[in-house]
């Protein structure tokens, strides 16, 4: 058995604490749970109570209290278990909403950078699968608790009235067959809760780079080889979740036994008692009533393996959200006050800059100095590996940096992330187009753009003949733009920054896989298409055309 000390604890209980709708929120779900299923237990003994006194033949007024009482419980049963749906799912999922809202902000510093040691299915799979596991939490787990807790102690001490015998005959045999009940669970499916998240992680990665790969896979015909790993994910999964429902089973089964054997206790216990002790009627309903409260008491083993489940999945978001950031992810400065921008200063000035990936030995970038004012271009050059891109990612602040780095004169830590990025903006090596329309893919930049600013910023990077060619800002560009070419990719990407007003727009490679001739073209029109009163930094292997003017960079 795995066992956890209080400090990894903390993590989970911040993923689960999340999870959890507030008080006044649940409360009303949790209090009408109780009232239903007390209405199971007196409903089956009242019942039982009014067939047994009925058979005795009394007048009818003195039955007619337990008609309608029956009537009563019947119906309550019903509405109170459709209304505390209504009320405890609205809760769950409400919160649920929220707890992808804040999962996903705190995966949002991590990218890139913190999480690249993690698999793409793995990330999807915590994202997804198991943030969705987590609405268990208040559901499946604490709620059912709570609730069988309540009504099985009052049903106990509502028996104890008649029998304390019987009550304490119905209570042993409840402790030992909820005893062996989870022992059982965790015995045959402990391993089997926490192994779902992985199983079904291994599921959508393997989904996942088939269908990522689908034209290399059928290229070299491997696809044999991804389906038959797709199909041993899938039977992994199969086989968790058999085991999974078998061990469901075997508990359910170890309850109804339990139920039997508690009436059969008391039908001995009580015997001798009927006629002088009990009545008739009574007797019959103090029998009949354990079936009732292990159908409530049934909720706790279910409960358990819930719990199980809920926490691998809060364990496997907790390692993607809840670890600390590594020193080479910067986090926002601790100030909410933005400095204000020295006059006269460069956009850029940067110092014997220092750049290191998360969990690498040496650093990637050292000794980097440079300064960039409005209007001037800055060539950064150096073969494969030199750290370019990772001086893009440092002057965006997806990296952290050493030495000095400021933006108008100011540092760049003692600014806020999001007013760094809305001052230099990256125009990556291979952009992101989303599986939507070309206005779709640029509005985002600025959401208030109208189409008439669209299609400027689209004249301007040599697109805006080729959109009207293909029917305007409606024309779909294909998933991760298929239906586009790199060139056009990176002239939607500069339209992008062009929208964004960047004051300082860094271009990653954007030439890679480009042959010479279109390269230089290519890159003469998105240094012209850039605003005069901009600043750019380069970031390519190439010589530049002839003409452009710019200052240069070696690393």
């Amino acid at each position: 058995m795995i066992r956890r000390t209080a400090a990894s604890e903390t993590p989970r209980r911040a993923v689960l604490a999340r999870a959890m709708p507030a008080p006044r929120r649940r409360t009303p779900g949790t209090l009408l749970g109780v009232l239903a299923d007390a209405c199971v237990v007196g409903l089956l003994g009242l019942s039982m109570w009014l067939i047994v006194r009925a058979g005795e033949q009394p007048p009818i007024l003195h039955l007619t209290f337990a008609i309608v009482g029956v009537r009563a419980l019947a119906i309550g049963r019903a509405a109170f278990r459709y209304t505390e749906r209504l009320f405890s799912h609205d809760a769950a999922l409400t919160q649920l909403a929220t707890l992808r809202a804040q999962t996903f902000d705190a995966l949002v510093p991590r990218v890139p950078g913190a999480i690249e040691s993690h698999r793409r299915g793995e990330v999807l799979a915590a994202f997804v699968d198991d943030v969705d596991q987590l609405q268990d939490e208040p559901l499946r787990v604490r709620q059912p608790l709570m609730v069988s807790g309540v009504v099985v102690l009052l049903s106990l001490l509502l028996i104890a009235f008649v029998s304390p015998v019987a009550a304490l005959i119905l209570c042993a045999v409840l402790l030992i067959a909820g005893a062996l009940a989870a022992y059982l669970g965790e015995r045959f499916a402990g391993a089997d809760d926490r192994e779902l998240s992985a199983a079904r992680a291994g599921l959508v990665d393997a989904l996942l780079e088939r269908f990522a790969s689908a034209e290399v896979l059928a290229a070299f015909g491997a696809t044999g080889v991804q389906r038959e790993r797709i199909a041993a994910a899938e039977a992994r999964l199969s086989r968790v979740q058999l085991r999974r429902a078998r061990a469901a089973g075997l508990t359910g089964g170890l309850l109804s036994l339990g139920a039997g054997l508690a009436s059969l206790l008391l039908l001995v216990a009580l015997l001798p008692a009927l006629g002088s002790e009990l009545t008739a009627p009574l007797f019959a309903a103090v029998v009949v009533v354990p079936a009732a409260v292990f159908e409530v008491f049934a909720q706790v083993p279910a409960a358990l393996a819930a719990r199980r489940a809920v926490r691998a999945s809060a364990d496997r978001v907790a390692v993607l959200t809840e670890t600390a950031l590594p020193a080479e992810i910067p986090v926002d400065a601790a100030s909410a006050r933005v400095p204000e921008p020295v006059p006269a200063a460069p956009l850029i000035a940067v110092r014997d800059l220092a750049v290191r990936h998360p969990g690498a030995a040496h650093d990637a970038v050292a000794g980097v100095g440079f300064e960039l004012h409005a209007g001037e271009t800055l060539v950064v050059t150096g073969e494969s590996g030199a750290g370019k891109s990772t001086l893009a990612l440092a002057l965006v602040r997806f990296l952290e940096y050493r030495g000095g780095y400021r933006l108008r004169g100011v540092e760049a830590r003692e600014l806020p992330i999001a007013e760094v990025r809305r001052t230099v903006g990256l125009c990556e090596q291979t952009p992101h187009l989303f599986d939507a329309d070309l206005r779709q893919n640029l509005k985002f930049a600025r959401d208030t753009a109208s189409d008439d600013e669209i299609m400027t910023a689209l004249d301007r990077v040599g697109l805006g003949a080729w959109a009207r060619e293909r029917g305007g800002l409606d024309a779909a560009v294909g998933e991760h733009g298929a239906l586009v070419s790199g060139g056009q990719a990176q002239r939607i990407a500069l339209a992008r920054a062009i929208l964004a007003d960047f004051p300082v727009v860094v271009l990653d490679e954007p030439t890679a896989g480009v042959d010479r001739e279109l390269a230089d073209r290519l890159l003469t029109e998105l240094l012209g298409a850039v605003p005069a009163d901009r600043a750019v930094v380069l970031i390519t292997h190439t010589e530049l055309p002839a003409g452009v003017a710019a200052r240069r960079l070696a690393l």
